[in-house]
């Protein structure tokens, strides 16, 4: 008779690092940091890029001027479509980016529970500037991004703010401009993150 071999046990899966990023409509500006901020981490990352809307045009694909400053930068609009904003995407969520601060107080008024790990995109870019990159550790992207919760939170309050630091302007149904103007106000903040989340 011979003796068994151990079972070798099987590997337990890890969930990937969730960040939901939120606007109106989901068709222009939540759409674009869920693809920018995916492209910029990468797969291998640990961190799933999702978007939703708190009046979601459903269904609906990127418009084309917004979908034009996307794959300008490299990225690609191709197989997006808006999904309306649930309890359940926000208590899936380990971050939640929202495009202005009202849509962070929708946010949290539809999930309380969210408020320690909702920021606006804007503000979480700047407060992430103000971390030295030290305090984060060595370990991957996923876990810097985790450390960096707290800090920037903790930072919060600290230095005085406007809406003109931390709000996205809506660009649906308006110039080719003020799309420019809204990616240029949401582009640089998500560069900005994944760079400290990076290291």
């Amino acid at each position: 008779m011979t003796e068994l071999e151990p079972a070798v046990p099987e590997p337990v899966p890890v969930a990937p690092f969730t960040v939901l990023a939120v606007c109106t409509g989901n068709i222009c500006r939540s759409p674009a940091v869920e693809r920018l901020l995916g492209a910029a981490l990468g797969p291998a990352s640990g961190i799933e890029v999702r978007s939703a809307g708190t009046r979601a045009m459903v269904g609906s694909a990127i418009p084309a001027d917004m979908a034009r400053l996307l794959v300008a930068d490299g990225v690609s609009p191709e197989g997006f479509a808006a999904r309306q904003l649930t309890e359940a995407m926000l208590r899936e969520s380990r971050l939640v980016l929202a495009l202005t601060r009202e849509h962070r107080s929708r946010i949290v008024e539809l999930f309380p529970g969210a408020v320690r790990r909702t920021f606006t995109v804007r503000e979480l870019a700047r407060l992430a500037a103000g971390v030295a990159p030290g305090d984060l550790g060595p370990g991957t992207p996923a876990e810097r991004l985790a450390a960096l919760l707290p800090l920037a939170a903790a930072q919060r309050g600290q230095r005085p703010s406007t809406p003109d630091d931390d709000d996205v302007v809506d660009p649906y149904g308006r110039s080719e401009t003020v799309y420019a103007q809204s990616f240029a106000e949401l582009a640089p903040a998500v560069r900005q993150i994944a760079a400290t989340v990076r290291g």
